[in-house]
């Protein structure tokens, strides 16, 4: 053909190949994203036979990136980003420091010059975004409160990444060694990060003020159309278009971008229809995400330095898994928040290859420090399916041998009991409301619109705090726990609301409940008509379906409207 075909010989290979070694390593009981991981590898440049464009896969693999990230903010409010960021942002930055200093050390270890090894450490520091949120998607968390702040957190380590790509360039010459270090290089730098600062504040400000109504009114605009494909286009442009314009002109990633311009756009009714539509497309180029990040590797690496790609997993997958589990511990979290956070950080990803590749152009980071990195991510990425079904069998195992840990979790925490002040008659035929997100929220307004008793128990420790100052009782901790439950006093309740989305820790707060109080009744909300049923067979609950309930109450609806004079 006279024309130039690379992008579609490009997609065509990649989504391919994909499929066929994502449908293997299905067949061997490994995660679908090893097979991507694998068709990246074996047309990249480092294996023989076709090779593709490697800069096209990684152009495309960012347009994965927006859009997924651009789903994310249609469900992540604003107030659930601050509910979590008395642990994120304290979390994530000791955390990244942690994780630093230990890749610094190790390349010191090495040989390698400072400058070598902060690179080295600060792109080992940083998660990865499409890998987070996908393992959080895939098990149905990432609307719960554990979700919630591995997404804070990871948010606040892209902002911080974005700073140190800004400040890495001036700092090139003083890191290499080869220059002293200028009288004025210090001034020039606060200039620097002040002015990085300042157009991130504004970008915001931008969105959070003037999006926040502009983009809302066109969605509605579009849609009033009525055409299903400009309404997609609409969505698409409005995702890819905000991420590239918020990197040309503010100087903040791809990702930040689409993720703010989702986050604006949930206030539009229409915010899940606009999820929906992007969901296909979100979903086919996450795996040309993996497949690109699977084409920068060279298995080489493997057989010539064993001991150090040995290092830098150890780094990823236990330094940061263990210092983000402490961290949460001390923080006073429940010990799955803890677990649920080490294995969302366990792994490294974009941010880190565009920090290396930059380390390399500016002459700080040698090549073998870039293959290194690329080896630990694609091995952390591979492993971190495993690390999430670890969380409960470990959970378990911590809680019965460690003693240190459960007095970590809850020793000396006020919110994690009731108040002594509180009259024996309001903890006696109580709701027990489990979760006091979204849907929490409502039914909790409900029981206080009727004037019922209520007590809530909830994971994250700033609603408690909120629910207390405003006269309503709450606990702190994980009800899969008995410890919590019984502080709630779940024996004395009439009814136990399981509000949260999590099925298998539904199940966990069920034994412990009818173990605790026989005669309770208990509701559970459920996403899918399989977890619904399995629930009422296997529990004997009342669960409620999210579109059955819709669909009956606008049934409802429409019988009354037909009852009423004139109707």
């Amino acid at each position: 053909m006279p024309h130039s075909i690379t992008l579609i010989t490009t997609i065509a290979v990649s989504l391919g190949l994909a499929l066929v070694m994502g449908l293997i390593a299905a067949r061997l009981k490994l995660p679908a994203l090893v097979g991507y991981l694998m068709a990246g590898v074996l047309i990249g440049p480092a294996t023989p036979g076709f090779v593709a464009d490697v800069e096209l896969s990684g152009q495309l693999a960012e347009i994965g990136v927006m859009l997924l990230m651009f789903g994310v903010g249609l469900h992540f409010s604003l107030d659930d980003l601050l509910a979590v960021r008395r642990i994120a942002l304290p979390g994530a930055i000791a955390q990244m420091g942690v994780a630093t200093l230990l890749g610094l050390g190790v390349a010191l270890g090495w040989g390698w010059s400072f400058g070598a090894g902060l690179v080295l450490g600060l792109a080992l520091s940083v998660a990865s975004t499409v890998v987070l949120l996908r393992a959080l998607e895939q098990r149905g968390i990432l609307q719960t409160v554990n979700g919630q702040i591995a997404v804070g957190w990871l948010v606040v380590e892209d902002l911080a990444m974005v700073l140190v790509l800004v400040v890495l360039p001036p700092l090139a010459d003083w890191l290499k060694g080869g220059t002293p270090a200028d009288p004025g290089a210090s001034g020039h730098l606060a200039g620097v990060l002040l002015i990085t600062l300042g157009w991130i504040s504004l970008f915001i400000v931008l969105m959070l003020f003037v999006g926040r109504r502009v983009l809302p009114w066109l969605l509605w605009q579009v849609a009033g159309t009525g055409s299903r494909e400009l309404f997609t286009l609409a969505v698409v442009a409005a995702a890819v278009g905000i991420a590239y314009g918020s990197a040309e002109l503010f100087g903040v990633s791809f990702a930040l971008g689409a993720f703010f311009a989702g986050m604006v756009l949930r206030e539009s009714p229409l915010s899940h229809r606009a999820a929906q539509e992007s969901l296909p497309l979100r979903d086919a180029f996450s795996v040309l995400f993996f497949v690109s990040v699977g084409m920068l590797f060279d298995p080489r690496v493997l057989l010539q330095q064993p001991l150090q790609v040995l290092a830098v997993i150890a780094i990823i997958i236990i330094g940061k898994s263990l210092a983000a589990f402490l961290l949460v511990l001390v923080l006073r979290y429940p010990l799955n928040t803890a677990l649920t956070a080490a294995a969302s950080l366990a792994q490294i990803g974009e941010f880190s290859f565009i920090l290396a590749g930059l380390g390399v152009t500016l002459g700080i980071l040698p090549r073998e420090g870039q293959n290194l990195i690329l080896a630990g991510a694609i091995l952390s990425i591979a492993f971190n399916p495993l690390l999430f079904r670890l969380i409960e069998p470990v959970q378990a195992w911590i809680r019965t041998r460690s003693r240190l840990a459960r007095e970590l979790e809850r020793a000396a925490d006020p919110l994690a009991e009731l108040p002594m002040t509180v009259e024996s008659g309001q903890v006696t035929g109580h709701v027990l409301l489990v979760g006091y997100g979204r849907v929490g929220q409502r039914i909790g307004a409900a029981l206080a619109a009727q004037g019922l008793r209520m007590v809530v128990a909830e994971q994250n420790r700033e609603r408690v705090a909120q629910l207390r100052e405003s006269g309503v009782h709450a606990v702190v901790g994980d009800a899969t726990t008995p410890a919590v439950l019984i502080q709630a006093h779940v024996a004395r309740a009439a009814l136990l609301v399981i509000a949260t989305p999590d099925t298998a820790r539904a199940r966990q707060m069920i034994e412990i409940a009818r173990l605790l109080n026989p005669e309770i009744k208990i509701l559970v909300r459920a996403h899918s008509e399989e977890e619904a049923i399995l629930l009422g067979k296997e529990c004997a609950v009342t669960v409620f379906l999210s579109k059955q309930e819709l669909a009956l109450s606008m049934i409802r609806g429409v019988l009354e409207s037909l009852a009423r004079p004139g109707g």
